[in-house]
């Protein structure tokens, strides 16, 4: 039996999924009982908790083999995370009470970059469990290919996607979510000791101009990227709702920069096996769903 937080996302799912075809039994974690249903009618255990108290979740972790925990992403926070300390709190109380044998954590490219920026909420997560006193694997991810989600509409109608990676020929490290979520059920299917840190990249890595080569291949029509100046970033991102820009735009530099990157010397590392075009025909699906 395995508990998977964050089951009805696209990394949660594909990893309950691959560990159900592969025999396994999965209890999904889930924050109202509704969202559980499909699950449960999979063969899937059950279990309701969240991020606000500790003992249901404690709970829910508790009596299993192995558990997959991932922090709900974070977009718009203050330097200090005031929003998201009282999130880890909780998984690290639960994780100490129920103390599940081994533990797979997302975290992410960039987790032990010093410089403030978004990425820091995962460091800070990382550290919250150190003392864990069971198996640890900290899965850090790439960037994740299906953030071009956010580019489809303008691909598809504008024949443009606007970059913030710049410039638009340098490859950045990227995987697909599927990619993550087969890695972490192989992860919990493995037997090891202590901490450890995994990076995950696809085997190729992938530049902006790749991505819109990739969406006019999926989509029939000729799609470029164009970079979007720096000096615009915080105007947009507060017109589109943003409070806390900053650490946004310094996650967005330091990729650019090149002080977000794999660069841990203990490290072990994993490869997907999406590329770049697959992952985005499946964002942009079959031409009459477009």
């Amino acid at each position: 039996m395995f508990a998977v937080t964050a089951i009805t996302g696209r990394v949660g799912g594909v990893l309950a999924e691959t560990l159900l075809a592969s025999g396994y039994k999965v209890r999904a974690v889930v924050r109202d009982e509704a969202k559980g249903a499909p699950w449960l009618a999979k063969g899937c255990e059950v279990a309701v908790a969240d991020l606000g108290d500790p003992g249901p979740l404690a709970a829910a972790l508790s009596g299993v083999e192995g558990a997959f925990i991932l922090l709900p992403p974070v977009y718009d926070s203050e330097p200090d995370f005031p929003d998201v300390l009282p999130k880890i709190a909780v998984v690290r109380e639960a994780l100490h009470r129920a103390l599940p044998p081994k533990v797979v954590v997302l975290s992410t490219i960039g987790a032990d970059a010093a410089e403030p920026n978004l990425l820091n909420v995962l460091r800070l997560l990382e550290q919250a469990l150190a003392d864990l006193p069971v198996a640890v694997t900290f899965l850090r991810a790439a960037w994740f290919m299906e953030n071009a989600q956010w580019d489809l509409a303008s691909a598809r109608d504008q024949g443009v996607i606007d970059s913030y990676l710049q410039p638009l020929d340098r490859p950045v490290a990227m995987i697909s979510a599927a990619d993550v979520g087969r890695t972490a059920a192989e992860l919990l299917l493995e037997d090891w000791s202590g901490h450890r840190v995994i990076e995950l990249e696809a085997q190729h890595r992938v530049s902006p101009n790749q991505i819109a080569a990739a969406f006019a291949k999926a989509l029939g029509r000729e799609v470029e990227a164009r970079t979007v100046p720096r000096e615009r970033w915080e105007t947009i991102f507060r017109e589109q709702g943003m409070r806390h820009p900053e650490m946004r735009m310094r996650m967005l530099d330091g990729f650019n920069e090149g002080w977000i990157d794999f660069r841990d010397p203990n490290a072990l590392r994993r490869q997907g096996r999406t590329g770049i075009d697959e992952a985005i025909a499946g964002l942009a699906g079959p031409p009459d769903r477009i």
